[in-house]
């Protein structure tokens, strides 16, 4: 817990829900779950990175995965004003590859809160011709879904809490955390 005090913006982190050696243990496991399915499936493996969020997650994971891979990413933005979901889905970046009927596609994010994006994702993926499409997040909250989504592959199932780091931040800030705080309220409901 030294960090956080030596950190600047540990001042703000009221407590560390998973430290960094939970966050690697979860990434192994979840490493292997896809290899597992990846030699039983036999296609060509793709892992897709949600941007901003999921790339502190999907680097550590891509580095774990004994299967051949490849990467690519979208952005993607469901949020309005501030970190309230509008509901609405928009595809900033879209992914540019054709031919995916020989692809099995992981969709990557850092956490599942309502899981419209991630359903959504699924949907487009499904119908732009992947073989197949697994989800596959490192935080899970179940209590805030509101889409008929269970993620295939979850390092792990968290509170309601508002948490940041390791990707996951807040007004840009606290990505480079090693590990998931939660962040003090006063923070964000200022």
């Amino acid at each position: 817990m030294q960090y956080i005090t030596e950190h600047v913006l540990g001042k703000n982190i009221d407590r560390v829900l998973i430290s960094e050696v939970e966050i690697d243990s979860a990434v192994r496991r979840i490493a292997e779950e896809i290899d597992n399915f990846s030699r039983q499936s036999g296609k060509n493996l793709l892992l897709l990175g949600i941007l901003k969020g999921s790339v502190v997650f999907m680097g550590d994971l891509m580095k774990r995965i004994k299967t051949p891979v490849e990467i690519d990413f979208m952005k993607v933005s469901s949020y309005g004003s501030g970190a309230v979901s509008s509901g609405r889905i928009n595809i900033i970046l879209d992914l540019a590859r054709k031919n995916l009927q020989d692809t099995d596609i992981v969709i990557i994010e850092d956490i599942i809160d309502s899981g419209r994006t991630l359903s959504y994702l699924v949907d487009y993926m499904k119908f732009n011709g992947a073989n197949s499409v697994k989800t596959c997040t490192l935080l899970d909250k179940p209590s805030r879904r509101v889409v008929d989504l269970v993620p295939d592959f979850v390092g792990y199932e968290i509170p309601d809490e508002f948490v940041v780091g390791y990707g996951l931040d807040y007004a840009e800030q606290y990505r480079a955390l090693p590990y998931i705080g939660v962040l003090k309220s006063e923070v964000y409901s200022k």
